[in-house]
Parts: C-alpha cells; sequence; structure tokens
C-alpha cells in the first residue's frame, strides 16, 4: 500500500515582496533556539551559514523588525516576533495535521485502487488523540493496512452503524456522567450486533496557562471576570462532555467568554492558549503536557473502539486486537501524561461497559 504524506505549508509576504517560504526559517530558528549558536543551527539544518543569513535578512526585511538579539556571554536569542512565529507554526500544524493525515489516508486508498494495487483494510474512523495516534503507530511498523478519518465521536460511531468503517472511536466518562454521555450512542449501538474494544483511559481537565497565573482550579472559574476560554467544536465527544459538567454545575455557555472560539483538537486547544490568544481550555493532559501548560484535572474517561462483534473474528482485526494487548503498545500508552493501558484490547459487550445505559 502507498504512503502519502501531506505538510501544512505557509508563506508570508508584504506588498510586492515575493513570498517567503517559511519551512526552512522556521527550521533555522528552532535549530538557533536549541543551540543558541547561528552556526551550530546552521549546521544543523544542513543549510549553508550565508544562505542562513540571507533567509533571516530578507524575514527581517519583510516584517520590519529584528528576529535575533544577542547579548555578551548569552549566545544568540530569539525575539518575541521569532517566537511567536515557531508557535504560529505549531498551532497550524495542531489544527491541520489530523485533516491532512486523514486525506493522505483516502489518497492512498484512493491511488492503490486506480492502479489495481488495492488490498482490503481496516476502516478506522476515530477524534484525532494520542492513544488513536500511538495504536497507527503500531498498525503501520506492523505493515497492517489501515484506512483512517478522523471526525468526531457522534460521527465515527454513526459510520460503523452505516457500516462504513470497521472500528469507531469514541470516549465516555467513568463517574455522574458516565450513563448520561453514553446513552448518546444508543441510537447507534445495538447490543446485538456490536461490542466494544478498551483503548486507553485518559484524564481530562483544564488547560490552563504555564504556572497556571490566574489561579483557576474548577469549572467556576470559566466564568469569572477577564478569563478568555477556548473550546472545542461543536459534535466533539470533549465538548459535549463539558456541556453535561456545565449543566450539572449550574454554569450557562454564555457566561464563558470565548466560549464559541471552537478547535479541532486538544493539541489546537493547547497551542491556542500556548500562543497567549486564551487562559484556559478543556482537554487532555497530554495536551498540555507538550506546550509547557498547567492542568487541573478534572475526571477520567474510557476512549473505545466500537465494532461489529463478528468482525472480531477477521484475521486482520485480530492482528490489530494482539497491537492493542502488546507490551510495546501498551507501554507507549502509558507514557502519555494521564493515559493509562492497563485494559487495553479487553473486549467488552455494551451492557458490561455501561449497563442499562447502552441495553
Amino acid at each position: 500500500m502507498y504512503k502519502v504524506t501531506i505538510s501544512p505549508q505557509w508563506e508570508i509576504s508584504s506588498g510586492a515582496e515575493t513570498p517567503l517560504d517559511t519551512g526552512a526559517l522556521l527550521r533555522l530558528l528552532r535549530a538557533i533556539d536549541e543551540t543558541g549558536s547561528i552556526a551550530e543551527a546552521t549546521r544543523s539544518v544542513g543549510l549553508s551559514y550565508r544562505y542562513a543569513w540571507g533567509l533571516l535578512r530578507d524575514a527581517e526585511r519583510i516584517f520590519g523588525h529584528g528576529l535575533m538579539q544577542s547579548g555578551r556571554g548569552r549566545g544568540t536569542r530569539l525575539t518575541p516576533l521569532a517566537e511567536k512565529l515557531i508557535w504560529a507554526d505549531r498551532r497550524i500544524a495542531a489544527r491541520l495535521s489530523p485533516t491532512l493525515e486523514s486525506l493522505a489516508s483516502e489518497l492512498e486508498a484512493e491511488l492503490a485502487r486506480l492502479v489495481g494495487a488495492g488490498a482490503q483494510a481496516i476502516r478506522l474512523d476515530a477524534s484525532h488523540g494520542f492513544a488513536v495516534a500511538a495504536f497507527l503507530n503500531h498498525i503501520n511498523a506492523a505493515g497492517l493496512p489501515i484506512e483512517l478519518r478522523y471526525r468526531n465521536s457522534s460521527d465515527a460511531v454513526a459510520a460503523l452503524a452505516r457500516r462504513e468503517c470497521d472500528l469507531a472511536g469514541f470516549h465516555v466518562p467513568l463517574g455522574e456522567h458516565e450513563q448520561q454521555a453514553a446513552g448518546r450512542y444508543r441510537q447507534w449501538l445495538s447490543p446485538r450486533s456490536h461490542c466494544l474494544v478498551h483503548l486507553a483511559t485518559r484524564t481530562q481537565g483544564l488547560i490552563v496557562a504555564a504556572g497556571n497565573p490566574l489561579g483557576i482550579d474548577g469549572l467556576a472559574d470559566l466564568a469569572r471576570s477577564g478569563v478568555r476560554f477556548v473550546n472545542r467544536q461543536a459534535g466533539s465527544g470533549t465538548r459535549m462532555l463539558l456541556e453535561l459538567m456545565l449543566a450539572s454545575a449550574g454554569l450557562k455557555p454564555d457566561a464563558i467568554n470565548g466560549y464559541e472560539n471552537a478547535e479541532f483538537t486538544h493539541s489546537a486547544v493547547a497551542a491556542y492558549i500556548a500562543s497567549g490568544m486564551a487562559d484556559v481550555g478543556f482537554g487532555v493532559q497530554t495536551a498540555a503536557q507538550r506546550f509547557g501548560l498547567g492542568f487541573v484535572p478534572l475526571l477520567a474517561e474510557r476512549y473505545f473502539l466500537a465494532a461489529r462483534s463478528p468482525s472480531l473474528e477477521e484475521p486482520m482485526m485480530k492482528q490489530a486486537l494482539d497491537i492493542l494487548r502488546s507490551a510495546p503498545f501498551r507501554a507507549a500508552v502509558d507514557a502519555l501524561a494521564g493515559y493509562d493501558a492497563s485494559d487495553s484490547g479487553t473486549i467488552l459487550s455494551l451492557g458490561e461497559a455501561f449497563g442499562p445505559a447502552l441495553q
């Protein structure tokens, strides 16, 4: 099966200036930030010293501001503008990567079909998440063909009901909101036809700025004056969970500044906060950790892969289950902040997982 990779790429221009490709510039800036030296940075990214200086000068001319500052004994440091460019690139990647990965997977399958090299593949529909990404990495390493579509939990489970996918990822909180959240999926899941494969347990909570300067420690703080919030998109399982928690706490969404500002992944929420555009969001602990942010844990939830029960006897699905139960996969998930892979690969009936909510 072909492997397609699509990466986000952006340019900057001003007036009649030739657009500046930020790819090489950003690699150089990140290297300068890590090494504190232009000479070392150019070697690490494989650019000539002369070309690197020309690239920096072109960028500074477009912006009208410097990208570096030097001080005796301190080496070369990035200016706030250069740091903002790096954060902008991280935010672009966080927002677009799931869409591009999904599109790449669709192109792989289409190319294979067009040249007559198509093979049966596991079709996975799931919301973007760190355990899902780990699963995909291990699936690809094993050479198991898979077709991926990133979509929200409701859409994924609905696609399974229409037989448009083989595995559908969705997540449900443990505790007081479990039955109500699980009940949202009753219209698509049948105890007679479907079962659940446990992927991981993870922690959801409030992602806050580094050091938590506003002292945010609970949902009530989202409605405080001056607190800027960034949400997940409508229809996502995380937003659905947040809405249940707000209703239980007697908090109204319209009292939260920024409630309608939405991002499509946990990483995009974290990048939005790390860029200084919001003070708090709701998401998983791993996203906060990867962007150097603070985290206030609120609850744990289980992430499942729903499937048609008979399909788990098929050879490729058995291979996928073996991967979920393997020590390397569990170690990869356990290494994620706030994740637990103890039950990965466990098969449950709907009744075993949720009792009356999905019976």
